[in-house]
């Protein structure tokens, strides 16, 4: 079942570049893939499309049924409420425990106290940091830190889940945890999880659909367990 699709999608900058040229491109919904390819090739554009950071300039964009560029500004929260982001960058408020950033989202929305603890304890269960609940952000491990971004990214169980390098800041040991961590909620919860990286060692590692990226448009997408990527780039 395509869960997601990209058709005839442009992206082009005022300042006249061109970031992504007639992207097409269909996800099954639980899939997993990996997005790659150099810097500034067009991945992020492609990620910022799919919830609605950006518009396209020419195309469609589906996500979950929902016609994201047909989007007014002040719906854009009923496509997010549909998925979860992990960044590079952690993104965690500094002043609010472990429980308190990953209840944002829920406190946000409304929803009662009652009903976000037990919604904030199994998210924190499943990525290993229960008996974290009470610390701050810089009283944890930069793995540490990236297991609650993900808490906090699935506390809504979505159905989508992008990640944008999630990696890119830990050592080889905490990324293969902190993949593992996605892998198992791919599993378990049939979460639908595209990730950009860099990361030849994981993208091998896990032998999943890659799609490749270079100069705004799609070279390859090669289905799972297939893919080689070189680990001297």
């Amino acid at each position: 079942m395509k869960y997601i699709e990209l058709k005839n999608c442009y992206k082009t900058y005022p300042n006249g570049v061109t970031a992504l040229a007639d992207i097409n491109l269909e996800i099954s919904k639980g899939e997993f893939v990996f997005i790659i390819g150099p810097t500034g090739c067009g991945k992020s554009t492609l990620m910022k499309l799919l919830y609605r950071e950006e518009k396209p300039t020419k195309g469609n964009v589906l996500v979950g049924g929902i016609k994201v560029e047909k989007l007014r500004n002040g719906k854009v929260y009923k496509l997010r409420k549909k998925l979860g982001i992990i960044f590079q960058n952690y993104r965690l408020l500094p002043k609010q425990t472990v429980y308190e950033n990953v209840a944002f989202p829920l406190t946000m929305d409304g929803i009662k106290d009652s009903e976000i603890r037990p919604k904030v304890l199994k998210a924190l269960e499943r990525v290993g940091l229960k008996d974290k609940i009470k610390s701050f952000p810089d009283e944890l491990s930069g793995g540490e830190q990236q297991r609650v971004c993900i808490a906090r990214a699935i506390v809504n169980e979505p159905k989508l889940l992008l990640c944008d390098e999630p990696t890119g800041n830990l050592d080889p040991g905490v990324s293969k945890e902190i993949m593992d961590v996605i892998e198992s909620i791919n599993k378990k919860l049939g979460t639908t999880i595209i990730m950009v990286t860099h990361d030849a060692q994981i993208v091998n590692r896990m032998k999943k659909r890659v799609i490749t990226i270079n100069d705004g448009v799609i070279s390859n997408d090669i289905m799972k367990g297939k893919y080689k990527a070189n680990e001297n780039n």
